[in-house]
């Protein structure tokens, strides 16, 4: 039963995780029996605790091993469409051009964690997990990464402030943010916030328009 249930839920190669599994009539103690039997018989692989895919053959014959940033977008960033986190500091920096720096470790906010921040293992790589103050959608993740960003501007500023203020004129313009996102959500975030803002001339940027 429980293989029939995840070869319809999951395509090889995509995360399992055991803390989103719930079959009804299936304790946690037998879930975790199955799981050990299909692994044992290959019929599905161990990622690490907790964690388990469909192996998937590439063309040369070996398995292809999801990689941790894949572990950590499926848990938490973003999985079938549904948006519930977003990476920040320098890995968004770096994303946008503002930044050359590319991090040992990824940073990442999320509505799916209960701790305000967690440095997390995966893969042999460690993510920073922070809690979301507002719920991150697919509506508001692009304004909210932004002013994410401009928390701490200067920390990840490697550019000069007329070219960085380019390259986020760049993003507000792909992303379609607008003045009304930002005066919806400024006022979660700290000074600092508002004040790069300002410094950066933001304002004309949504004016200009």
């Amino acid at each position: 039963m429980l293989l029939q249930y995840l070869q319809e839920s999951y395509k090889c190669g995509e995360p399992i995780f055991l803390s989103d599994i719930h079959i009804k009539g299936m304790n946690r103690p037998n879930l975790y029996q199955q799981i050990k039997t299909l692994t044992d018989n290959g019929k599905i692989c161990r990622y690490q605790q907790g964690i388990y895919y469909f192996p998937k053959v590439t063309r040369y014959g070996f398995t292809a091993v999801p990689s941790a940033e894949t572990i950590a977008t499926y848990k938490y960033v973003a999985r079938r469409g549904r948006v519930q986190g977003f990476y920040s500091g320098f890995t968004f920096a770096n994303m946008i051009r503002i930044s050359t720096q590319v991090p040992q470790i990824m940073e990442i906010v999320t509505n799916n964690i209960r701790a305000v921040v967690r440095e997390i293992p995966i893969g042999g790589r460690r993510f920073i997990v922070r809690s979301s103050k507002v719920v991150i959608s697919e509506t508001n993740v692009n304004v909210l990464r932004l002013l994410d960003l401009l928390k701490h501007f200067d920390r990840y500023l490697g550019c000069g402030y007329d070219e960085a203020r380019e390259r986020i004129k760049s993003y507000i313009f792909q992303t379609k943010i607008c003045q009304q996102d930002i005066d919806q959500y400024i006022s979660k975030f700290p000074d600092s916030t508002f004040r790069f803002y300002h410094q950066l001339g933001l304002d004309d940027v949504f004016a200009s328009r």
